[in-house]
């Protein structure tokens, strides 16, 4: 009954004294719902998925196993088919999605492990510390992954609560491929500590096992439906990063063999029911007209592990390369009543875009520093003459400006890459070997070559000319490893100092 007090106001502004008393006590004899009250902040949910391709759910054209949920939510919501990460590797990704800057700016890059001494920055402003400076709640529970020590963690960075893993699934000694070369090799050296489970800043489970990482996905998800129903006046913000569909993959007992389609398909159904389990959570406190769902990745499917990867058809490459497969993600976002019903957006537009949009949203100040990202309601709500924020967007991969794109064109710049060369993959939860290959400078038409197959830089001179120019800026602003520059608006990731607390990981 908290939000009657927001009934009162309402109705005390806007109706006849009389009609008011009446109105009033009919409200205290009934459930009150938290989205009664128009002038009430949006919630804001976002359901991040880690290593999804491209044509991994049904939406975007997945049809081995069923997508019930995301279909649900593509009907009610947007479609976003050039939805793009900064970088097409973990902390990198969720460090821009976080901060609403590329994420070289502030220093985070690859994957950070158990063994990294640094983690994001004290001084970098996140999407929570933006909602908590408007009175919302805030809560994760899945991967982090911007640093396991206790002064990176959540809960120091605008999270009123954390429950989950700090890392990737894998950084464990029971890694399928851990457990090979130790089958070949017993004296084989272990490369990482216990997986350890963390609640807030402590751990509460110090070495997770297998039947641990069937249950997570179940889990985090009931920790997020409990988050939402809570009764409380004030709105929330929920980010839900869930550790599937990276390998090694886990399905509790109800979704396990459910499929028809291996491990992986069970994996994603689970994480669908995930995101119907949110949705109803939403719409049974009444709030669906007042909620933001954003659903997407954090980069696209690890091909090398073959049957226990996704797939990112029709782009080209996936996950460690800035190919379209490696950081287009396939995105859905709904808002009942303000994003229009079963529409499709087809313009450029980035994670990085999420900070500043909610700000603008909720109305809160943005950060004193840099960030990259623009508000892009918009293309949310479908305005008919929205277009792209972003003239131009760095694809840095390792520390290297491997390409530059705008709305339509990709200019990408000679640099090695990884590659199974048309192969398909490993099986059973083990990967096959990339080969290397060299990509050269070219010119993509993405508009009509999402698949990257065909040089137009004889065709379109001027702009290869305008990405040269703009790259050349980007190097000299973040860096750029190709060419040896250093960039003179890089800003540090934090990093761990003499008498800081750590983490007891379990070695």
């Amino acid at each position: 009954m908290k939000s009657i007090p927001l009934v009162v106001k309402y109705f005390a502004r806007h109706v006849a004294p009389l009609t008011t008393c009446l109105v009033i006590a009919a409200a205290l004899m009934a459930p009150a719902s938290r989205a009664a009250a128009k002038d009430t902040p949006p919630n804001v949910v976002v359901i991040f998925i880690d290593d999804m391709g491209y044509a991994d759910i049904n939406p975007f054209g997945s049809t081995a196993y069923p997508t019930p949920n995301l279909d649900r939510m593509a009907a009610d919501g947007r479609k976003f088919t050039d939805f793009c990460v900064s970088s097409a590797v973990c902390s990198a990704s969720r460090s821009a999605l976080l901060t609403g800057c590329f994420h070289k700016r502030i220093g985070i890059s690859g994957a950070l492990g158990p063994k990294s001494n640094i983690g994001i920055n004290a001084n970098e402003t996140t999407l929570a510390e933006i909602c908590k400076s408007q009175g919302y709640r805030t809560a994760i529970y899945g991967k982090w992954h911007l640093g396991h020590n206790p002064k990176f963690l959540p809960t120091n960075h605008g999270f009123d609560e954390y429950y989950g893993i700090p890392y990737s699934n894998d950084m464990w000694p029971l890694h399928p491929n851990s457990v090979a070369k130790r089958r070949n090799n017993p004296k084989a050296p272990i490369s990482w500590s216990e997986l350890p489970m963390i609640e807030n800043t402590k751990i509460v489970n110090e070495s997770i096992q297998p039947d641990d990482q069937r249950e997570m996905t179940k889990e985090f998800t009931r920790r997020a439906v409990d988050f939402i129903k809570r009764d409380s006046e004030d709105p929330f913000f929920l980010y839900l990063p869930h550790p599937m569909v990276h390998v090694p993959l886990y399905a509790s007992i109800d979704f396990e063999g459910k499929s028809g389609q291996g491990l992986f398909g069970d994996v994603v159904m689970e994480v669908d029911w995930s995101v119907g389990q949110v949705l109803d959570a939403i719409k049974d406190i009444g709030a669906e007209e007042n909620t933001l769902v954003v659903f997407t990745s954090d980069n696209g499917p690890w091909l090398s592990y073959g049957e226990h990867a996704g797939k990112a058809t029709p782009l080209r490459e996936g996950k460690g390369t800035m190919f379209e497969g490696g950081y287009r993600e396939p995105t859905v976002m709904q808002w009942k009543g303000k994003i229009p019903a079963g529409t499709t957006c087809d313009t450029f537009a980035s994670t990085i875009d999420l900070l500043p949009t909610v700000a603008a949203m909720i109305g809160a100040e943005l950060p004193n520093h840099k960030i990259d990202g623009h508000d892009i309601q918009p293309l949310m709500f479908g305005e008919a003459d929205a277009t792209s924020p972003h003239e131009a967007f760095p694809c840095f991969y390792a520390g290297q400006l491997q390409a530059i794109r705008n709305e339509r064109f990709k200019l990408v710049f000679p640099h090695q890459y990884r590659t199974l060369d048309g192969g398909s993959g490993g099986k059973d939860g083990l990967p096959a070997n990339y080969s290397q290959a060299m990509a050269k400078k070219a010119l993509y038409d993405l508009d009509n070559d999402v698949s990257e197959t065909t040089d137009v830089s004889q065709d379109y001179p001027e702009v290869v000319a305008q990405l040269d120019a703009a790259a050349e800026q980007y190097r000299q602003a973040l860096g750029d490893r190709l060419t040896n520059t250093k960039g003179s608006e890089v800003r540090p990731a934090g990093r761990m100092q003499p008498g800081d607390e750590e983490l007891p990981l379990v070695w």
